[in-house]
């Protein structure tokens, strides 16, 4: 098959555990693929609201992971949050805490940056800045405290990098400067908290699925930092995100077609997952509901056979002084987009693995 699945199941029947068990493994523990032709399926949730101007996507509480798995009929495996410099440089000890007691893995997204705005350079926490070791004091705290953590940790540093929204994009580093700069910061966080035994820390790389501004110099090819500095790929594929949106109204599968095929190839055997996608439900002439139906379908269809997961991406944001102008890609504030999901859920149940398997990494 060329992908790591089709030799899974007997490593994973002679080395994985579930969850329950997995405190042996302390820090050497990862999480595990699922079987092959089964899923899992993550949970994102930003308690902000248009009104509130939070931005930090990590309001999340136990109640609302309890409450979405209710209403789509399905657990999740991980917990993904933002875990935002600006606000502290301390492990997020109790966040991580309180996922793991549900049962789930933790993801963290680190996000190195002075404030929750987007679309400017960063001047304190620079790729350049990284790089050069200014940081390094806080980063070894920082995967110390994952270390002591001692269980499963799903990681990712420099989200999204082909899109322009996001500091550490070629545009604010001089363009066809900026992806080599991005790859050594990502490559030395990478090395100072494995140097400090923070070995259950698994990284993702997370790119968009279209290379934003579309440019030679941003193709997300030029920002893989290795294989031997990730383990899982992860992409982000949206349908619309705000009621108005005219253009960029590609399908799932459409945006899965054309990223897809660059990551396999980029990295042949690794693992990937749709780490953000959902759909804007007020938009005008795209309907939430039909486009979940649609690209649960196109998943379960085995139509991109390395991708072993997913999680719908709930927020909402202001987007100016205009309240119907707002995003809302909230799955609960939605009936008809809820209803799909459990009824797409329920009709390939035997495709999501609920429980995370473990492995030991050593």
């Amino acid at each position: 098959m060329g992908l790591v699945k089709g030799k899974f199941l007997g490593a994973l029947l002679a080395a994985a555990c579930v969850w329950g068990a997995a405190k042996p493994l302390g820090v050497f523990a990862a999480l595990a693929q699922p079987p092959p032709g089964k899923f899992y399926q993550g949970f994102f949730f930003s308690a902000s609201n248009p009104d509130s101007d939070d931005e930090s996507e990590h309001n999340v509480t136990a109640a609302d992971v309890r409450r979405f798995e209710q209403a789509v009929g399905k657990r999740t495996s991980w917990v993904y949050f933002s875990d935002n410099w600006c606000e502290s440089r301390a492990f997020p000890a109790a966040m991580c805490g309180w996922i793991s007691s549900l049962g789930k893995v933790p993801y963290v997204r680190l996000m190195l940056r002075s404030d929750l705005d987007q679309r400017h350079p960063e001047n304190l926490f620079s790729l350049k800045n990284i790089s050069a070791n200014h940081f390094d004091n806080d980063l070894k705290r920082w995967a110390e405290g994952a270390r002591a953590f001692g269980r499963p940790l799903l990681i990712e540093w420099g989200t999204e990098p082909n899109g322009e929204w996001f500091a550490w994009n070629g545009k604010w580093h001089g363009h066809a400067a900026g992806p080599p700069q991005y790859v050594q910061a990502y490559r030395h966080i990478v090395e100072v908290m494995r140097d400090a035994g923070a070995d259950n820390l698994q990284w993702v790389w997370h790119v968009n699925w279209d290379d934003v501004p579309v440019a030679h110099w941003n193709r997300l090819e030029n920002y893989f930092p290795g294989s031997d500095y990730c383990a899982w790929l992860a992409l982000s594929a949206y349908g619309p995100l705000t009621p108005r949106t005219a253009d960029g109204l590609e399908s799932f599968r459409e945006e899965m077609d054309h990223v897809y095929p660059r990551l396999t190839k980029l990295a042949p055997g690794k693992p990937i997952i749709v780490a953000e996608f959902g759909c804007d439900i007020h938009h005008r002439k795209v309907t939430a509901a039909t486009w979940a139906r649609e690209a649960l379908q196109n998943l379960f269809s085995g139509r991109w056979p390395a991708v072993i997961g997913f999680c719908w991406w709930s927020e909402g944001w202001e987007n100016d002084d205009f309240p119907a102008h707002n995003s809302d890609l909230m799955i609960l504030h939605d009936p008809a987009l809820t209803a799909v999901y459990r009824e797409e859920l329920r009709a390939h149940g035997n495709r999501i693995q609920e429980t995370p398997l473990l492995r030991d990494q050593r």
